[in-house]
């Protein structure tokens, strides 16, 4: 994994208009990236593009958004046209568009699960599959999939959800080592609870488990985390504490994690 500077660098970021999205792109496009905004509501990633162009100046715009849903074809290859079209190229993916669900399992059904991995996974594996002949040609070129804490610990009552990061981690990790000898760099991302409107886009209600009631760290410190991570060159990072103490918990003693699990489920 190398280090690099951001400016310059022609960046994707999915999921844009809200939470670590969002403050990702505001970090990215002060340390000198461009980016290619991406979601499905227009009016937040308008005002997105808005603050970032104010925050510019007289710079060249180093913004685009684009409006849609990951997981259509045609929207992801706009994404890639206009980073094209706009920036020259494309240097960088960051997968952060995401959904989950709270529920049993035996009370859930096969739409809601597919629905989860069509956006949590699918999506993000061909919007790679799709934008490597663009990073093989790019600088410094970078993967950067945001996941979970819950890829490394599942948890009752969010199964599909914890399925689909589960799936995304071992993606990054096979590509990592795939992708090494073209140049690309890929960084998981794993935050564990966030301030974010996750929790009021899910798919079927809050439920009624402690880990979504928690104020969590703030979008802008998982984003602050990741820019310095894309610049250091790191192949992983767990931004939030209480998320590395839960894996170091399962490493070590995953019987009594499972006990504690238990009572909410």
């Amino acid at each position: 994994m190398a280090k690099r500077s951001l400016s310059g660098l022609s960046v994707i970021v999915t999921g844009a208009s809200a939470g670590i999205g969002r403050e990702l792109v505001l970090q990215l496009t002060s340390a000198g990236a461009r980016c290619v905004a991406t979601a499905r509501r227009e009016e937040p990633l308008a005002a997105l593009a808005e603050e970032v162009r104010r925050a510019a100046g007289n710079k060249p715009d180093p913004i685009e958004i684009v409006v849609g849903d990951v997981t259509d074809p045609a929207v992801r290859q706009a994404m890639r046209d206009r980073a094209v079209e706009t920036f020259g190229g494309l240097d960088s993916v960051i997968n952060n568009a995401g959904v989950g669900a709270f529920g049993r399992f035996d009370e859930s059904n096969e739409d809601r699960l597919r629905q989860i991995m069509e956006v949590n996974f699918f999506a993000v594996a061909e919007m790679i599959r799709e934008s490597l002949p663009l990073l093989k040609q790019g600088q410094r070129s970078i993967i950067v999939n945001v996941g979970s804490i819950l890829s490394h610990r599942a948890i009752p009552r969010m199964n599909e959800y914890c399925c689909s990061k589960f799936a995304l981690r071992a993606l990054s990790e096979s590509l990592r080592v795939e992708l090494k000898s073209v140049g690309i760099d890929v960084l998981l991302v794993s935050p564990g609870t966030t301030e974010t409107d996750f929790y009021d886009q899910v798919i079927h209600g809050r439920g009624d488990v402690p880990w979504n009631k928690g104020k969590g760290v703030t979008a802008k410190a998982v984003a602050q985390a990741t820019v310095r991570a894309m610049q250091r060159g790191k192949r992983e990072i767990i931004p939030n504490r209480l998320g590395s103490m839960l894996v170091w918990a399962n490493q070590r003693v995953p019987s009594i994690v499972d006990r504690v699990m238990q009572k909410y489920a």
